[in-house]
């Protein structure tokens, strides 16, 4: 009985793993910004005010991502740098793989929901985001 029982919560606690499906993908779109980074040796940085936005847009496994620098009427300045990349399927989760004139690198997608996502690049060097939320001190 004891094995059977043990066997079971763990096909549960399997079952509730949290798997980013590609339908999920859609997430990634919009404005982000850093909340925390995670260093292979477990120190934390944490950051509680952003001068640059993430901005995200994928289609069809596709995208870019773009620096935005938010304004205190609720718009944004931006250049014309982007960072282009594609989402790859591997080993049950994804990868974002970039490329610039100047490099490419792949992060692993580790977490997605609607108001928070992280990454994880080959240096073990963990990204945690936050959804940007605009604030608008002149009306």
């Amino acid at each position: 009985m004891g094995k059977h029982l043990s066997l079971v919560i763990v096909l549960l606690l399997l079952g509730c793993h949290n798997r980013i499906s590609s339908e999920n993908l859609i997430l990634l779109n919009g404005y982000w910004e850093i909340e925390k980074v995670i260093l292979p040796n477990g120190e934390t940085k944490e950051y509680e005010l952003n001068t640059t936005i993430d901005y995200i847009e994928i289609k069809d496994l596709s995208g870019f991502r773009k620096k935005v620098y938010p304004k205190f009427d609720g718009t944004f300045d931006t250049s014309n740098d982007a960072e282009l990349f594609s989402i790859v399927a591997q080993n049950d989760g994804f990868e974002i793989h970039y490329k610039t004139e100047l490099s490419t690198w792949i992060e692993v997608l580790k977490t997605l929901s609607e108001d928070s996502f992280s990454v994880t690049n080959a240096e073990q060097i963990t990204y945690y985001y936050k959804r940007f939320e605009p604030v608008n001190v002149i009306r």
